[in-house]
């Protein structure tokens, strides 16, 4: 063999030698590699990895148990000691959190921090711990609803306030006005809306909340009710004569619901509304009524000369009427064409306050006299109303007499009183400095005769 080969084949055999020395140091590299980093991801095996965080609480490096132990000390045992304050214009509602139950979910929290990364490969792990990136675990935060929302309900019927009217009430030759009172009304919506927002933050901090509180303005402020000075109209009638015990009483009841009514304008007044339903528990009795064409005894009888007789008032306050029926037999306490039925439930009087200013109407009942008077502004009494009546046509009735074979002879019994008809006009007459300048048509009412009918026993047979 000559020297040239040998030397070749010893240079080829350094080589691999040289080669072999290499590789197995790389792979002695390697895996003193793998086996440092297999230790050092062991490490971690039940520990918490580098950068994980629970709503800012750092858990890096943290057991299981020690990482529970530092959330509870945060969130748990804090929270029972913070509360929730609600502010109001003139007084602050607290509720503790410890009302609430709250409960913070700190199992789940701290299995999630404990196993996130578990799942990647050696490699993966020992990057994300060597160089951690923030890992940020949210914190679940329940309570009782509606233990809150009792506090928010609680809040709710200690602020609102209905607003109160301004009263007016005659006393002597003037008037008494109690100024009106501002309601108040939570937002109570607004004020859950703001409180659930601050919970949902997991938060460990007292929370503070401004309630929203709307004003509420009365419907009548005094400074209205201050234009009422004057009486515009009035209208009595008679009822001591005509009235039993009972009928009087009906009066004096449903005059007193009246009294002391205030419309402001637009308003519209309901009799039926105002004085509700007759009944013995609201003081009527029975009395004499109009049903149909006789008279007859019902609860409340006689009250139809109250509205009658408000009716009246109203025609010389110069107010127009919503709803108005006459009777179906004419009245003796208003003139024809005067009368205003009502029956509950069935027949209503009402009335609109077509003024400009707001009218106080007084009922007054003494002496068997029944008074309405109208009070505004004295304004109004730059001009005077009166009411006249036209009775353009009287239609007579006459009156049956029938045999009842079932009445003993000579007996004799009314069924049904005749009853003459009338058609009646009835106007407003407008007068300005006392000279008449309008008449105005109210109403054109027609009042249909009623024939009697009597029933008589049998006559005597004539003997032959």
């Amino acid at each position: 063999m000559s020297r040239k080969k040998k030397r070749a084949r010893a240079q080829k055999k350094a080589i691999i030698v040289i080669s072999s020395i290499f590789i197995l140091s790389i792979l002695g590299f390697v895996s003193a590699a793998i086996s440092y980093s297999y230790s050092y991801v062991k490490y971690y095996n039940k520990l918490i990895y580098p950068g994980v965080k629970v709503e800012g609480i750092d858990l890096s490096g943290k057991n299981l148990e020690e990482g529970k132990k530092v959330l509870q000390d945060n969130f748990s045992n804090k929270v029972a000691s913070k509360k929730i304050t609600v502010k109001t214009n003139d007084k602050n509602y607290d509720l503790g959190f410890s009302e609430i139950k709250p409960d913070y979910n700190i199992d789940k929290a701290i299995n999630e921090a404990i196993v996130y990364g578990k799942n990647m490969s050696l490699f993966k792990k020992y990057k994300l711990i060597k160089k951690s990136e923030e890992k940020v675990i949210n914190l679940d935060f329940s309570y009782d609803k509606a233990l809150l929302q009792k506090f928010v309900d609680n809040i709710e019927k200690a602020v609102n306030k209905n607003p109160q009217d301004a009263k007016i009430n005659r006393e002597g030759n003037g008037f008494k006005i109690t100024p009106e009172v501002v309601g108040k009304k939570l937002n109570k919506d607004k004020l859950s809306e703001d409180i659930y927002a601050n919970l949902e933050d997991g938060t460990r901090q007292d929370i503070i909340v401004t309630a929203v509180i709307q004003d509420i303005k009365p419907k009548i402020a005094k400074e209205a009710l201050a234009s009422i000075d004057s009486l515009i109209a009035s209208f009595p009638t008679h009822y001591g004569t005509i009235s039993s015990p009972q009928r009087a009483n009906n009066i004096v009841v449903s005059t007193k619901s009246i009294n002391g009514i205030v419309l402001m304008p637009g308003d519209v007044f309901s009799f039926n509304e105002i004085v509700g339903e007759r009944t013995w528990d609201r003081g009527y009795q029975a009395a004499p009524v109009i049903i149909g064409n006789k008279v007859e005894s019902g609860l409340g009888g006689g009250i139809c000369q109250t509205s009658s007789t408000l009716y009246n008032a109203v025609l010389m306050a110069n107010m127009k009427s919503v709803e108005r029926v006459h009777h179906t037999l004419p009245s003796s306490y208003v003139p024809l064409g005067r009368d205003a039925t009502v029956d509950w439930g069935n027949i209503d009087y009402k009335f609109k306050n077509t003024l400009t200013y707001p009218v106080y109407i007084q009922g007054i009942t003494s002496g068997g006299n029944l008074t309405f008077n109208i009070y505004s502004n004295k304004s109004l009494a730059k001009r005077r109303y009166d009411i006249s009546t036209d009775v353009y046509q009287k239609l007579d009735s006459t009156t049956k007499t029938v045999e009842d074979p079932k009445l003993p002879e000579g007996a004799k019994e009314v069924v049904q009183n005749q009853y003459t008809g009338y058609k009646v006009k009835v106007y407003r007459n407008i007068y300005e400095n006392g000279a008449l300048v309008n008449q105005e048509l109210i109403s054109n009412d027609f009042y249909r005769p009623v024939e009697g009918l009597i029933k008589v026993g049998p006559k005597k047979a004539v003997k032959q």
